[in-house]
């Protein structure tokens, strides 16, 4: 009969496999499966790795792209979510490096006494005080290399490590969210700026044929043909659009400041000359893959912080097991600096130690709780995450709906109020009509005609927030170079 003996490497071996705590389910992320404004929906399973390609480019406006290339490479908060991911990444190689045994060396000398000698001591009074003892003083020099090394019996550092990637996971999916806010904030500003110069444009242009409509007035007053009434009132509406096209002035600068913040200027050196075009408004797909929400950073940094969570359990619970070390030391210990390295002065150690707590007033149950309950809060926090997902593109579809039916109406509104203006100013040179009829309707046309330039300016700000919130366009996943 033989007998097998399980050394205690062994059985650390045979327990590799083991790691304390629950594995990670991914939790149900939504009650439903689709959206009602589009067809071709499923509930999220975050694929955030998958390129999203350069979407800004929809827009087609080549100034536009270099001031996304700029924010890529300059802007200050990417920079700071850039280095909390190298922080990150730190910490996963820190949990990595726990599986590996850890080598130091020690050197010193020490100098120890003990005991003491005769002494006598004098005082001004011819009264000395005498001790009687002897004094021992010694020197010690010791050079030792020494190894340690935790085995993971129970799964304590792989849950570790786990934990540590998942979380390296989620800070890639911040540096992703980071960047797709900005790059957003930016295009957003840049459209409405350039909506802006369009409505400046729209005011020079009103501003000049409010000009020659006054000039018609005055003349005709001082030809007696009109009131004076009619020459005031011209003269108003002139300078009151002068006064809106000077306040257009200050919101352009707002924006171009923004935008000089967000590619990593000081705006006193930052400038964007107008321009006559406003981008095109990019036509959206009637059916949407539902692998474009997946792709939502914000959606794939909750789920990973889920799975952080998830292990910190099993980290927590391994503090239940007892833990095995097993160490070893060597080295040269001697009185003498002659004979100090040499082999009578030679001493070494090695052997395991198992530590387990036994009492310890349940500070370890309430680790698992507490551990436990921050993975139920990050359950809570990725499902409300992937709910506000959904609502945010129910949200942009439904307002570019809107806003394309109503650029109908309104396109047809301005229509007519264009025709209404030339023939009023016709009848007003011949006399049939008086001026303040073709104030109003001046002003009718000028208010729809900047409305107008509004509804282009939502359409397209609706439309950054859409690919936004569709985690960075809706183009299918570009191949990988």
């Amino acid at each position: 009969m033989t007998r097998s003996y399980l050394t205690p490497i062994a059985f650390a071996v045979l327990l590799a496999g083991c790691a304390v705590g629950p594995d990670y389910q991914r939790p149900d992320s939504a009650p439903s499966a689709a959206f009602k404004q589009a067809a071709g929906w499923k509930a999220a399973a975050p694929a955030d790795t998958a390129l999203r390609g350069d979407w800004w480019t929809l827009y087609g406006d080549a100034e536009l792209d270099a001031l996304v290339e700029r924010l890529n490479a300059n802007n200050q908060s990417l920079a700071s979510a850039e280095a909390q991911y190298r922080q990150a990444k730190a910490l996963v190689r820190g949990a990595r490096a726990a599986f590996f045994p850890s080598v130091g060396l020690n050197t010193g000398v020490t100098r120890a006494g003990q005991g003491g000698g005769d002494s006598t001591i004098g005082t001004t009074g011819g009264v000395s005080v005498s001790g009687g003892g002897t004094s021992t003083v010694s020197k010690s020099y010791e050079a030792s290399l020494g190894v340690s090394w935790e085995l993971d019996l129970w799964g304590k550092l792989r849950r570790q490590l786990e934990s540590e990637r998942a979380g390296l996971d989620a800070s890639a999916a911040d540096l992703a969210a980071v960047r797709l806010s900005q790059q957003s904030e930016l295009v957003q500003n840049y459209l409405q700026l350039r909506v802006l110069d369009q409505q400046k444009r729209l005011l020079d242009e009103t501003v000049a044929a409010y000009k020659e409509a006054y000039r018609i007035a005055e003349n005709q007053y001082k030809a007696g043909i009109v009131p004076k009434s009619d020459v005031t009132q011209g003269l108003t509406q002139l300078k009151g659009t002068e006064a809106e096209a000077v306040d257009l002035e200050y919101q352009r600068a707002q924006l171009e400041h923004a935008i000089a913040v967000l590619v990593g200027v000081a705006p006193s050196e930052f400038e964007l000359p107008p321009s006559q075009d406003i981008p095109a408004l990019p036509s959206v797909p009637v059916s949407l893959p539902s692998t474009l929400l997946e792709r939502r950073p914000d959606v794939a940094a909750a789920e990973r912080r889920v799975i952080a969570a998830n292990a910190e359990i099993g980290v927590a619970e391994a503090a239940y097991y007892p833990e095995l070390n097993l160490s070893a030391t060597g080295g040269y210990r001697s009185g003498g600096l002659d004979d100090w390295i040499s082999t009578p002065n030679r001493f070494w150690s090695i052997g395991p130690a198992f530590a387990l707590n036994l009492f310890d007033g349940g500070l370890i149950r309430s680790r698992v709780e507490q551990a436990e309950a921050s993975y139920d809060q990050t359950v809570a926090d990725y499902r409300q995450t992937v709910l506000n997902s959904f609502r945010e593109v129910e949200d942009y579809l439904v307002q570019l709906a809107v806003l394309e039916r109503e650029a109908v109406v309104q396109q047809e509104a301005l229509d007519a109020a264009r025709e209404s203006l030339r023939l009023l100013l016709n009848q007003y040179k011949a006399g049939t009509v008086e001026f303040t009829d073709v104030v109003n309707v001046q002003t009718s046309a000028l208010s729809n005609e900047r409305t107008r330039l509004t509804l282009q300016g939502s359409r397209l700000t609706a439309s950054v927030q859409l690919i936004a919130a569709l985690g960075g366009g809706w183009q299918p996943e570009a191949p990988a170079e």
